[in-house]
């Protein structure tokens, strides 16, 4: 078993969720209040990775950060390297890739928060940003923690993106799903069933750990 490829898509899945995390509640918490018409425009490019195929997300992301792009070039001319086939272009793609498997759970969770609260905390004297971090998040915990763990298990089996965007490097870019495949290609059928078979009960476990979480939450109201 090729433990490098695993561990490094458990780091990929990790880091993908933490800065889901971190852009996700912002665009979602506006997602979930704005009142303006044409946010169904802004949802619509949120979820279009639930339906575009992934190699053709991951033709458009490395056309945009390949090393011949406007981007690549100045990324090239500040930082002296690119994001093409490393790490960190993964991440980027698994953000971009994973987006609406955070950002709709924290929209329906952020919904279901009673604005009277909001406005209760308000009348206490408490500012909108310190309302919405002692109001809305701890009554939207059950949603975040589902797009986090959607996100996680959803960038593990990750393979279209990450190997347009990375291609197959041993140690860099070589995550868990494309060693199955080149396991497969070379008819190495044990090893590959044998990470296939952890990425299926990794899967499962973080499925079934969101389907408890959520009918307790559930249970816990009358």
């Amino acid at each position: 078993m090729n433990w490098d490829a695993i561990l490094l898509s458990v780091r990929l899945s990790a880091l993908t969720s933490l800065v889901l995390l971190a852009m996700g509640i912002p665009i979602a918490w506006w997602l979930a209040r704005t009142k303006l018409r044409w946010a169904f425009l802004i949802e619509s490019v949120v979820a279009l990775p639930l339906v575009l195929p992934p190699t053709v997300l991951g033709f458009y992301l490395l056309t945009v950060l390949g090393p011949n792009s406007g981007l690549g070039q100045l990324l090239k001319s500040v930082t002296g390297g690119q994001l093409a086939f490393t790490f960190e272009g993964l991440l980027v793609a698994s953000v971009f890739y994973s987006l609406p498997f955070a950002v709709q759970p924290f929209v329906t969770s952020f919904r279901a928060v009673n604005m009277r609260l909001l406005e209760a905390a308000r009348a206490l004297g408490a500012s909108p940003l310190r309302s919405f971090y002692a109001v809305a998040l701890p009554l939207s915990r059950t949603g975040i923690i589902t797009g986090l763990v959607l996100s996680f298990a959803h960038t593990m089996g990750e393979f279209g993106v990450v190997l347009m965007i990375g291609g197959n490097i041993q140690g860099v870019t070589r995550t868990a799903s494309i060693d199955v495949y080149d396991k497969v290609q070379a008819l190495q059928y044990d090893a590959a069933g044998e990470t296939a078979l952890l990425l299926l009960v990794i899967s499962y476990t973080v499925l079934a750990a969101v389907y408890l979480l959520n009918r307790r939450r559930a249970g816990s109201w009358p």
